[in-house]
């Protein structure tokens, strides 16, 4: 084998290498998470899914009641949404449950609470 092909063998070596890690380390998912607060009940969250993969977690929080209501989760919660606003949130998450629940004072206690399953 001449000393050309051993070189460039170990380059496509290293190359097959660096890819493996890259994607080893990057490669964790990305999950959004929709959150609909005041829909189906003024007191209520639709949490879609309820189960994700660890890793990046983007939470599309849309309040569609009448009363103002925010969402928090992982010790991170988004402003205080009035009927008709959207806010996002954006997380890191390892594997576990993560209760969340609305803040406003009683909404927790209405029913504006659940747990999110990470994998």
């Amino acid at each position: 084998m001449s000393t050309f092909r051993k070189g460039f063998g170990l380059v496509v070596l290293i190359a097959v290498v660096a890819l493996v890690a890259s994607v080893s380390a990057f490669g964790r998912s990305a999950a959004t998470v929709t959150v609909t607060a005041g829909k189906p009940s003024e007191l209520k969250f639709t949490v879609l899914p309820k189960s994700i993969a660890k890793g990046v977690t983007t939470f599309k929080v849309t309040n569609k009641g009448k009363l103002s209501h925010d969402f928090k989760i992982a010790g991170k919660k988004t402003k205080v949404l009035a009927g008709g606003r959207t806010a996002t949130l954006k997380l890191t998450l390892k594997a576990g449950k993560y209760p969340y629940l609305c803040t406003v004072p009683g909404h927790a206690a209405g029913g504006m609470k659940g747990t999110l399953t990470v994998k």
